[in-house]
Order: C-alpha cells, then sequence, then structure tokens
C-alpha cells in the first residue's frame, strides 16, 4: 500500500499520541497519519481534552504516578467543594444573612476578626514550619486536608452557639490559613516531583484548569443541594459527614499513590533497614509505599541536622572524641536525647546521605529516654562515654557498608543527586584532631 503512495521520506511523531508519515510520489509530497498511532490530539474530542487539561507532552513530561495522583485528586477537590458550600451557607447565616434583626457593621466587624487572625496564622505556620513541608509533603498535605475538614465542621456548628460564634469562626479561619500555606506549598513540591521537563509552569496551570472544572461541576450541583439542606441541619451535617468521609479517603489514596525518587528522613530510614537487615534495597514504590503518611507527634530520639558545634561538642575532649575515626566533613553526637550532626561547607550531598545514615542507625540503637531522677555527674560521664562508642561503632559500620549501600540504591532507581533532607544552615568548619 505504502508502494502505491510512493516513496517514504520522512516521518514524525507528537509524543507518544500520534505519529505520520511524508510520502514523495511524482514529484508530490503527501502527509498522512500512520495507522499505528493514536488519537490526534487536536482533532478529537479526546485529544482536545487532553490538551486542555493534561500537561503538554503527556504522559512522558510528567512522573510515572501523575494520572494516579491527579485522579484521587479531582475526587478529594470534588467533595471539598460541596462541603465548603454546607460550611458557606452556615457562615452567611451565622453572621446574620436573612435576620432582618442582624447588623451590616457586625457581620462586617466578625468577617474582618476572621480574616485577621486567619492572616497572622498564615505568618506563624509559615515561620515555623515552612521547611517541613518539602521534605515532609505527603504528611502535610493529608494533615492540610484534615485540617480543613475540621475547619469547615467547626463552620457549620457555628450557627449553632451564637454566644460563642465570633471565636469559632476567627479559629476555623485561623485553620483554613494553615491549609492555605501547607496545602499551596506541598502542591508545589508535588509539582517539582512531577515535573520531568522543567516544566512545572505548565503542570501547575493544567492542575489549576483541572481544579477549575471540578469547582464548576461542584457549583452545579451545589445549586441543587442548597434548597434541600437549607433550614434542615440534619441533612446538611449528615451530607457533610458523607462529603467529608470521600474527602479524607480520596486524600489518602493520592498521598499513597504519590512515589519520590528522592530520599527524606523516613524514605531513607526504612530502605537503609531494611538494607541492614536482609542487604536488600527498596525500590522507590516498595518504600514508598511503606512511608508514614500521617504525623507523628512522638519520635523516639529526633534527629537534628545542620545544627551548631556547641549541640554536638561542648569541650575540647568531646571534639576529639567527635573526630576519633572520622575524616569526613560532619560531626554526629548524642545530645539531650537528639542525635545531633554538625555540617561542614565542604559536603557533598553523598557527605549528607552518609551523615543521615549514621544518624538514622543511632537513633534506631539508643533506647528512649525515660523518666527518672536526674543522674549523679558519674553517671552522666559513663552515659556520653557510651554514646561516643555507638558514634565510633557508626563511623566503622559505614566505611563497611555506604559505598555499596549507595551503589545499590543507585541502581535501584533513587535519585542520589539531591536529597529532602531538613539541613538547617549551620556549617561548621573544626581542627583536625589533637595527637
Amino acid at each position: 500500500m505504502e508502494k502505491d503512495r510512493g516513496e517514504v521520506l520522512a516521518t514524525e511523531r507528537y509524543g507518544s499520541a500520534e505519529s505520520w508519515k511524508y510520502f514523495g510520489k511524482d514529484g508530490v509530497m503527501e502527509r498522512r497519519r500512520d495507522g499505528s498511532g493514536g488519537e490526534s490530539r487536536g482533532n478529537s474530542i479526546v485529544g482536545v481534552f487532553k490538551s486542555v487539561f493534561l500537561p503538554q507532552g503527556y504522559p512522558e513530561s510528567v512522573s510515572n504516578d501523575y494520572l494516579q495522583y491527579q485522579f484521587w485528586d479531582t475526587v478529594q477537590a470534588f467533595s471539598s467543594s460541596l462541603s465548603g458550600t454546607l460550611a458557606t451557607q452556615a457562615s452567611l447565616k451565622g453572621v446574620g444573612v436573612g435576620n432582618q434583626e442582624a447588623t451590616v457593621a457586625a457581620a462586617t466587624v466578625t468577617w474582618l476578626l476572621r480574616d485577621g487572625t486567619g492572616m497572622l496564622g498564615r505568618i506563624l505556620f509559615a515561620w515555623r514550619k515552612g521547611t517541613k513541608l518539602d521534605s515532609e509533603a505527603k504528611k502535610w498535605r493529608l494533615f492540610a486536608d484534615v485540617l480543613n475538614d475540621i475547619a469547615m465542621f467547626m463552620e457549620i456548628l457555628a450557627p449553632y452557639f451564637p454566644a460563642c460564634f465570633t471565636l469559632i469562626v476567627c479559629t476555623a479561619g485561623i485553620f483554613k490559613s494553615i491549609v492555605g500555606v501547607a496545602g499551596g506549598a506541598t502542591r508545589a513540591a508535588l509539582t517539582v516531583h512531577q515535573a520531568r521537563r522543567d516544566n512545572m509552569a505548565d503542570i501547575s496551570a493544567k492542575d489549576g484548569s483541572q481544579e477549575t472544572l471540578v469547582n464548576l461541576a461542584g457549583l452545579l450541583i451545589s445549586l441543587v443541594l442548597i434548597p434541600l439542606v437549607t433550614d434542615n441541619p440534619v441533612l446538611t451535617l449528615s451530607l457533610f459527614f458523607l462529603f467529608t468521609v470521600l474527602h479524607l479517603f480520596a486524600n489518602y489514596k493520592a498521598v499513597r499513590s504519590v512515589v519520590m525518587e528522592t530520599f527524606n528522613e523516613a524514605r531513607l530510614s526504612i530502605v537503609l533497614q531494611q538494607y541492614l537487615r536482609e542487604r536488600r534495597i527498596l525500590n522507590p514504590p516498595e518504600a514508598n509505599q511503606r512511608e508514614p503518611v500521617f504525623l507523628e507527634f512522638k519520635k523516639t530520639v529526633p534527629i537534628k541536622l545542620g545544627v551548631r558545634l556547641q549541640e554536638v561538642v561542648q569541650s575540647p575532649e568531646e571534639l576529639n572524641l567527635a573526630l576519633k575515626k572520622n575524616n569526613l566533613p560532619y560531626l554526629l553526637g548524642v545530645r539531650n536525647g537528639c542525635v545531633c550532626v554538625c555540617l561542614g561547607p565542604e559536603a557533598s550531598v553523598h557527605d549528607e546521605i552518609r551523615a543521615m545514615c549514621q544518624a538514622v542507625w543511632l537513633s534506631s540503637m539508643l533506647s528512649p529516654p525515660t523518666t527518672r531522677e536526674p543522674p549523679t555527674l558519674q553517671q552522666q560521664s559513663e552515659h556520653l562515654k557510651g554514646h561516643w562508642e555507638m558514634v565510633h561503632e557508626s563511623h566503622n559500620l559505614m566505611d563497611t557498608i555506604f559505598n555499596p549501600f549507595l551503589k545499590a540504591v543507585e541502581a535501584a532507581g533513587w535519585d542520589i543527586k539531591r536529597t529532602l533532607l531538613d539541613w538547617d544552615e549551620w556549617r561548621v568548619e573544626w581542627k583536625s584532631k589533637r595527637n
């Protein structure tokens, strides 16, 4: 058949969506679609839909988990939109909409107080937790959505407690401001993960288009719901709980579907401990499935990265102990129930991963602090020496296993050129150990 059309002069493809061939015959060049190609991106309904709502070059231009994440993200956005309609109706009712005795001034003051406290909450949260939003994006993404549901529930209940209405809506406003910071920041972190062609802006724009479409669908359904729930608190709460359950389930599935190839503390700890037990490296999908997605408020032995020197050593003797068996650009120590890592200015990404591996091993080996009477000076000295012996043991362990471990994790598909470890900005230069 192609011989009848003439000689194939060239072929072209539009990503994986379609392919074309150019035929030359009798001095004329003809362009025809290859029969093995898929749907045209621009010449069919499906093609137009993809062009409007999916990033250019999809699926090659995004991560493998993009479609699954976006599906569950769409479901949660839809249910959140419906819940938000119920909460907004309750807030308007609470400030006096429909009540002839309510004044415009009172409603305005309540609204301004809510917005003002929300602004303060946004600033304080970004100050306290901003650095955690990159390294623990999944946890804070899920946390934001849970907090959003709590805030909307408070708004729905607020009209039934008129004496505390302003306090309730202000508290809900603070929660929603935290949701705005945590949700927006973690969405940006996930977009960095999804963008495979430096196309963050395109992915963000198409995500906005998807969310707008979902909100439009939610608006149309809300027009049907509002007349049904007005002056019907039982139906309002029933629908809210239904949408909330769907919202939380979809959010859980969304963050669980994300497969990040860079190490944070949780993923590195999971991979390292599996390697120490079985000498087997978990690939990114396996480790991400084991990674906890709920915030843990109790840690056995916390790890602090990039601390000041005095948080690791407090005397020349301790500095010598920290440098024993250690010629690397970082120092480790145990202080006040924490594993602390002091980083030198010349440390590479591989040095950071190695330091974190040692800190994870030390954290797992140290027993949790218990409540007891203050130890004597002799007990403190013996306890301190025991900690330094464990630090030296961790150096010996890393000398044995780290290079094979690093090669194995790279072969398993992990990105070791960068990390999401939560390093602080302190960098220290120290003198060599004295003889």
